[in-house]
């Protein structure tokens, strides 16, 4: 589910997962160890790709509404620790975000250094709520740290989905690029930071990152057990089983 290709020093893990990239576990804890494993393999930067016009739908929402609640813990606490390796990577990562974004694809971007999004008719964005589940304090953070408080506010209440050029304005991507190029120009952005001095770019990384390994740090202490109890609540069941039935009927 996640094929490496080597760009030289710079690896990309791209996930590959048909059609939407969409996470299960499985999906997460693979893209955790590839994201561990890679500075001991003497990999220095990484791009996170995804499928043409598709980054990540998010969550698997069909795959993951049998489970119980044993099953959703483990879920939520291996995509978290994921987000927690993207966080404090000793090593940049670009996210080469190749189409379509919404919820957890969009919350992977967030956690990477540099965010290169496809131009077009892409959408990006957390829209948790319109499936009702609440957004999770640790994402909110994180957003909020990159766009702003009040941006972070309004974007995460109304659970809009941002087409690029906008996502570019709002600050929730920094550039975009051609939709064949998104990969190639990760890479090139990936590799201009290893023109720096390292340990200079190291520590500063490190420093810079700080805030964010602390907000999944503490979100792996103490939201666990909160994203179980909403995510089997009336509302969230209702809303997400009706999500199930609408994308089947678009098969």
């Amino acid at each position: 589910m996640i094929v490496t290709t080597d760009h030289g020093p710079v690896r990309e893990l791209r996930l590959d997962r048909p059609p939407a990239n969409a996470l299960t576990p499985e999906l997460i804890i693979e893209l955790r160890e590839a994201l561990t494993r890679a500075p001991g393999e003497g990999v220095k930067a990484m791009v996170l790709s995804g499928r043409p016009g598709r980054f990540s739908g998010g969550l698997d929402v069909p795959y993951l509404l049998p489970l119980d609640r044993a099953g959703m813990e483990i879920l939520w606490r291996e995509l978290y620790r994921m987000l927690h390796a993207l966080a404090a990577s000793p090593i940049p990562i670009a996210a080469a975000v190749t189409g379509h974004s919404p919820a957890g694809g969009a919350v992977m971007a967030l956690f990477c250094d540099y965010r290169i999004m496809a131009e077009g008719e892409f959408l990006i964005g957390l829209n948790e709520v319109l499936v009702g589940i609440p957004m999770p304090l640790a994402i909110h953070q994180a957003l909020s740290r990159l766009v702003g408080p009040g941006k972070a506010e309004r974007l995460c209440v109304e659970g809009r989905l941002l087409p690029s050029a906008e996502a570019l304005r709002a600050g929730f991507v920094d550039e975009l690029a051609p939709p064949d190029r998104v990969i190639e120009r990760a890479v090139e952005w990936a590799s201009g930071l290893l023109r720096l001095p390292p340990i200079a770019l190291a520590r500063t990384r490190k420093a810079a990152r700080a805030d964010l390994v602390r907000i999944m740090e503490e979100g792996l202490s103490t939201e666990i057990d909160l994203l179980v109890d909403n995510w089997f609540t009336e509302e969230a069941q209702a809303h997400l089983h009706a999500l199930v039935e609408r994308l089947a009927k678009k098969k």
